[in-house]
């Protein structure tokens, strides 16, 4: 009895665990928005932004919520290291891409590999939140600026590439025009923390709802298991 009281006891408590990826060019604000999470979420504060420098590789954290772990990666944004972005797409279960607002000059390089991101397939069925980073100047895009400004450029792209495009490409374009069109997109200061605390709960959110199963199938599954428990013996 002991024994099945444990495993009863460890089923309700689990806690299961996601990947999330961090995403955006070099100098965005990545790492800086993985520290701060680390800060606001952990009993062990994250790097100051005066100490954080380009990201060689990846930077980790996790972080512990009431019903699950979240493992954030923060890839390297630098040209070379995102030809490896793609290694992480098939276990991850969340995307985070981090745009700078605050540097127009770059949105067009920024709007490409997020594009690139948006339309991998194996990116396609995966929650992924666009976070206009900086929010903290007072030269930053504002998030309807930023959304319209990708649009823009989406639209452009699309214009140029129309007369190469065949059926199954117009159908992989839907599909992308779809997922833009329900794109969220949310403004952060990563420096001073606003707007941190409600992108993890847009990612916490979206990750249960997609992987967990159905709440009244484990209500009722949970049931039986306490009936079977409290059943009398014969």
């Amino acid at each position: 009895m002991y024994h099945l009281l444990k495993g009863f006891h460890e089923y309700l408590t689990r806690k299961e665990q996601y990947s999330i990826l961090i995403l955006g060019l070099d100098g965005a604000g990545k790492t800086t928005f993985l520290e701060k999470i680390k800060t606001l979420y952990t009993d062990t504060p994250g790097l100051s932004p005066d100490k954080i420098g380009p990201t060689v590789g990846q930077n980790t954290g996790k972080i512990t919520l009431p019903s699950a772990i979240l493992q954030f990666s923060d890839l390297g944004g630098q040209r070379g290291i995102r030809s490896i972005w793609h290694r992480y797409y098939d276990n991850c279960h969340a995307v985070a891409y981090v745009i700078d607002a605050d540097d127009r000059e770059r949105l067009s390089e920024g709007w490409e590999i997020f594009d690139s991101v948006l339309s991998d397939p194996r990116i396609l069925g995966v929650p992924l939140l666009l976070l206009a980073n900086k929010q903290d100047s007072s030269l930053s895009l504002s998030v309807e600026e930023i959304r319209h400004d990708y649009e823009e450029w989406y639209q452009r792209k699309l214009e140029s590439s129309r007369r190469r495009t065949d059926r199954g490409q117009d159908t992989e374009n839907r599909l992308q025009r779809d997922r833009i069109a329900s794109l969220d997109v949310m403004g952060v200061s990563a420096i001073e923390g606003t707007g941190v605390r409600a992108a993890v709960d847009w990612l916490f959110i979206r990750v249960q709802s997609r992987y967990v199963f159905d709440p009244l199938l484990t209500v009722r599954s949970t049931e039986k298991v306490s009936r079977e428990l409290h059943k009398p013996e014969s």
